[in-house]
């Protein structure tokens, strides 16, 4: 599965952005999703996840109740809408698939993500 990620920009802290994540192939419904994101200098760390049938949801401590992950099946996307936006929030992010089946718990650890979109950048300005 190819997968693209859209919707980064800039923005001033306290807005909000939507990304997306589109994927190409078959079988996206069979992906778990999530999004990580990447600061100049620091590793790569996750945001969220989401399970194959949007049952399942998991966020970082640092975005719990500010960002929201959904998917939709049928349009192939998994969106991550992120409100009330930080300075430190600034990183490239990045969408990924995992392999599971219903009952595989959510990970997030990269490792575990074998299909990874190019990345979009977000920056918010204080």
């Amino acid at each position: 599965v190819q997968l693209q990620a859209s919707g980064g920009g800039l923005v001033q802290a306290g807005g909000s952005l939507r990304l997306s994540c589109t994927a190409s192939g078959q079988y996206f419904s069979r992906y778990a999703m999530a999004w990580f994101r990447q600061a100049p200098g620091k590793e790569r760390e996750f945001v969220s996840a989401i399970g194959r049938s949007s049952g399942r949801t998991d966020y970082a401590v640092s975005v719990e109740g500010r960002f929201t992950i959904s998917r939709d099946n049928d349009r192939k996307t998994v969106y991550l809408q992120m409100n009330s936006l930080k300075p430190e929030d600034t990183a490239v992010y990045y969408c990924a698939a995992d392999w599971a089946i219903m009952t595989t718990p959510l990970t997030r650890h990269p490792g575990d993500y074998e299909y990874w979109g190019q990345g979009t950048q977000v920056t918010v300005s204080s």
